[in-house]
């Protein structure tokens, strides 16, 4: 898996800083540039409000021959699309249910972009949702996707995360930042 420069560079936008980055130890399969196993996507704010990433899968990720697995492009739009509505909302969420939507099978090799929007705004109820595409090097939308996401307080967070006291406090004081206009 690479994710490109170009995602988080500022040529799409200001690269998005995730509140998990306080963790010494964070390893977000899908986010976390410290795991070596993990997808590693950068993110970039979109100039309507959404996030995007831009990522090429190599032969780890492959199901059939030169075909990246199903489980991975939507493992992409999950990722951005939680992380897009713990932007807007300044809380954790979770994933209460995900559609997936498969136009053309990725290519291993091949560059793509996804991109996530949200109506969601701050304060409301839950679920909140949101969507993502994932377009080819021409613009092509090859996966579209939508999924619901469940807001949950910090000491739900804390319980789910498995974080210690201190950690709770480091993520709870960058989600706040996130809520100060």
């Amino acid at each position: 898996m690479t994710t490109h420069p170009d995602a988080a560079d500022g040529a799409l936008g200001a690269p998005v800083e995730l509140p998990w980055r306080v963790l010494p130890d964070y390893r977000c399969f899908g986010c976390s540039p410290s795991n070596d196993q993990g997808l590693r996507l950068r993110f970039a704010h979109t100039a309507d409000g959404g996030i995007t990433c831009a990522f090429t899968f190599d032969r780890t990720f492959e199901s059939y021959p030169g075909v990246v697995h199903g489980g991975m492009s939507t493992t992409v739009c999950d990722e951005i699309m939680g992380n897009l509505l713990v932007l807007r909302l300044g809380v954790s969420v979770f994933t209460t249910s995900l559609r997936t939507r498969y136009v053309e099978p990725l290519t291993v090799g091949a560059s793509y972009r996804c991109t996530a929007t949200t109506e969601a705004v701050a304060g409301a109820t839950g679920p909140h949702h949101a969507q993502a595409e994932i377009t080819d090097a021409e613009g092509n939308a090859v996966v579209f996707a939508t999924g619901a996401y469940q807001p949950v307080t910090e000491e739900q967070a804390r319980k789910r995360m498995a974080m210690s006291e201190h950690e709770a406090r480091l993520v709870e004081t960058a989600l706040a930042e996130l809520r100060t206009p």
